[in-house]
């Protein structure tokens, strides 16, 4: 019998054999990139009380990963929606960003500010956990390279690769160790980094409100979230901006950021 020409489950087959040694990033990128075409890939651990930890980028389109290191793991990762996935411990599986972004994530300063300017078009991630208290992501991207977003099919590959993908995460990076700690308060950290550097008490509630604004939920959304009504969500956003001295989001963008940032301990290694 002649060989058919199944490239994927050759890729996949080169990605099996380089699991738990040097080479197995490029080759799972390579099976990735023929069953999905993606322009670019991430794979970061997410843990609780630290920064993300980076473990493999690739990409044709440098600014899609320029701002990483400088804005993302400083801090602007806390307002990222697969970070929230993270510390609600999701299912693993495959997940499309404007599938479990906030109803208003694309109109928020985060967005705007941060992810637009990743020429990012459209983002597919497969969630594992090699161990209990880490999210492993591994980020498929569509960037202004194909300025094209993924397509229904596309989907339904993702979905069916998920537990082969996630299987593979867990396996290689089952040495992954979780660093200890508690698991990082970021609503008292900005509180008490609020009042340490502008002398601004907020109550817990007033900075809960602040956060979800920041990640791009509308106030519907956060009182969902809350489960207090729209009309309380509004009183408290009030109070927020009044006790600030803001009167928009792109002032709690820029007061709050860098306050994210002066709360984390820093990236992990």
């Amino acid at each position: 019998m002649h060989p058919l020409p199944n490239l994927a489950e050759l890729r996949l087959a080169e990605t099996i054999r380089h699991l738990g040694a040097a080479g197995f990033e490029s080759a799972l990128h390579d099976w990735l990139r023929r069953c999905l075409a993606p322009d670019n890939i991430l794979i970061l651990a997410y843990r609780d009380a630290l920064a993300p930890q980076i473990l493999f980028t690739q990409s044709d389109q440098p600014q899609v990963f320029s701002q990483l290191k400088a804005h993302y793991l400083a801090g602007a990762y806390l307002l990222d929606p697969f970070h929230d996935m993270h510390l609600n411990r999701v299912t693993a599986g495959a997940y499309r960003l404007r599938d479990v972004a906030p109803d208003a994530f694309h109109r928020s300063r985060y967005f705007i500010d941060y992810y637009q300017q990743t020429t990012l078009v459209d983002e597919i991630t497969f969630v594992a956990y090699p161990h209990p208290d880490i999210s492993l992501n591994i980020c498929l991207g569509r960037d202004a390279t194909s300025g094209q977003p993924f397509g229904p099919r596309d989907l339904e590959t993702a979905q069916r690769l998920a537990p082969v993908v996630a299987a593979l995460g867990e396996s290689h990076w089952a040495h992954l160790a979780d660093p200890g700690g508690a698991p990082a308060d970021v609503t008292a950290a900005l509180i008490a980094t609020l009042g340490d550097r502008h002398g601004i008490r907020l109550s817990r509630r007033q900075a809960e409100v602040a956060l979800l604004i920041l990640r791009g939920h509308s106030t519907q959304s956060i009182g969902l979230r809350l489960n207090l009504s729209p009309q309380t969500i509004k009183v408290f956003r009030k109070q927020l901006y009044a006790k600030c001295g803001l009167t928009s989001q792109a002032e709690l963008f820029a007061l709050m950021v860098p306050l994210l940032k002066a709360t984390q301990r820093g990236a992990a290694p």
